[in-house]
């Protein structure tokens, strides 16, 4: 049986992100939406799909979630 993962981003690692040149759209996006409003994973607010993240916007971040099987 296949199961797709949907993998939520912690908003402080997005804010990061967006706010380096060519993001301008997703900080408005990231302004509307949250994980409890999404309509993906607005269910439980992300708790389950969210990544624990590392790195830095200049080296990259790596994320990662433990999936139970």
């Amino acid at each position: 049986m296949r199961r797709d993962v949907q993998l939520a981003l912690p908003e402080e690692a997005c804010a990061k992100v967006y706010a380096t040149t060519g993001y301008q759209q997703s900080v408005q996006n990231l302004a509307r939406t949250s994980l409890t409003s999404d309509n993906v994973f607005g269910n439980d607010g992300g708790t389950h799909q969210l990544a624990t993240m590392s790195g830095s916007v200049s080296r990259g971040y790596t994320a990662s979630l433990t999936v139970a099987v």
